[in-house]
């Protein structure tokens, strides 16, 4: 199966620059902190071929379930918020004009990553990265704060 090319920048996103692809401050932190290549090569063999659609490319779903786990989102959730928000398009690589992968998809994706033991490794990875710049996460919700008097 072939892989689907992403994060290719259209017109409008390279003459609008950071402001067309939304900005985000702790994704953007993270960006610039993490070696990507590194999950590259421990998600490489994720990445085989079979009949069908092309495959979402495995660094795209493993970005997409960090924001899933930063940010309290179910699938369901994920999916609308990886079409709604475009800071989100922008931390896992995709375009404006891209399909977003779906829930079942991405369900699947982290269930394989368990399956062959990966998810904890990829996690320990990461944390190990950010630790060494100074830098800990810890989840979130992406809750409206309005504020109601009482």
């Amino acid at each position: 199966m072939a892989v689907k090319r992403t994060g290719q920048m259209s017109f409008i996103e390279a003459f609008l620059g950071n402001k067309a692809v939304g900005s985000s401050g702790i994704l953007d932190r993270i960006e610039s902190l993490v070696k990507w290549y590194r999950f590259e090569k421990l998600l490489g063999g994720l990445n085989h071929g079979g009949p069908g659609h092309p495959g979402w490319p495995a660094l795209v779903l493993f970005k997409a379930l960090l924001l899933q786990s930063l940010y309290g989102l179910s699938d369901r959730e994920l999916e609308e918020a990886l079409a709604d928000r475009l800071s989100f398009r922008r931390f896992v690589g995709l375009a404006l004009d891209e399909t977003v992968p779906d829930h079942t998809v991405l369900n699947r994706f982290r269930n394989l990553l368990i399956e062959k033991g990966l998810l904890d490794r990829l996690v320990g990875e990461l944390d190990r990265l950010l630790e060494k710049a100074g830098v800990m996460l810890k989840r979130g919700a992406m809750l409206d704060a309005t504020l109601i008097e009482a």
